[in-house]
């Protein structure tokens, strides 16, 4: 993947020596939960993961300028609710203690700017769980058109089943942003 740059940002490849900055947001009880994921049990299992990264080719680390830490990740994947293929999926997940900053928001604004100049797609689409209200609102600033709440939409890790809030933005509002 193309390495980024925001104001304080880079998203850039993930690489084997990022593993103790991975576990160390990945083990938080309040981040893999939000997006449907076990917290990691251990470094081995952010090895696994991690490895899988560098690998597939289809996350990016964020990383912050001011120290040089890995504090989340941002994807671009096929949208398993779709089958057209000219259609990607914005994924991500940022480190508790970064939450509130506005550093989601700008990640996403470069990959989003990324994806529509760099990839042949029409159609940008990115899900939330409905008890994700801090998700729902970097979508909102990013400008993607909420679809609807697909009800009883996907069993997570625990066996807990959750409603999942659709948005998506095609390439024509994104050249009018």
């Amino acid at each position: 993947m193309k390495t980024l740059e925001t104001n304080r940002l880079i998203l850039r490849s993930f690489k084997v020596t990022d593993l103790d900055d991975f576990y160390e947001y990945a083990k938080n009880p309040n981040v893999g939960p939000n997006a449907g994921w076990p917290p990691h049990a251990s470094r081995e299992d952010s090895r696994k993961i991690l490895t899988s990264f560098i690998e597939n080719g289809e996350v990016w680390a964020i990383v912050l300028k001011e120290n040089n830490k890995v504090i989340g990740s941002l994807g671009i994947h096929r949208d398993q609710l779709r089958t057209a293929t000219d259609v990607r999926m914005l994924g991500y997940v940022l480190s508790e203690d970064y939450w509130g900053r506005g550093l989601m928001t700008e990640a996403a604004r470069a990959a989003i700017r990324y994806t529509f100049e760099t990839m042949d797609i029409s159609l940008l689409t990115v899900h939330h769980y409905s008890h994700n209200q801090r998700s729902r609102r970097v979508i909102e600033k990013l400008g993607f058109h909420y679809e609807g709440t697909l009800r009883h939409c996907s069993r997570i890790y625990d066996g807990t089943v959750h409603d999942t809030a659709c948005y998506s933005m095609t390439r024509e509002e994104w050249e009018k942003l």
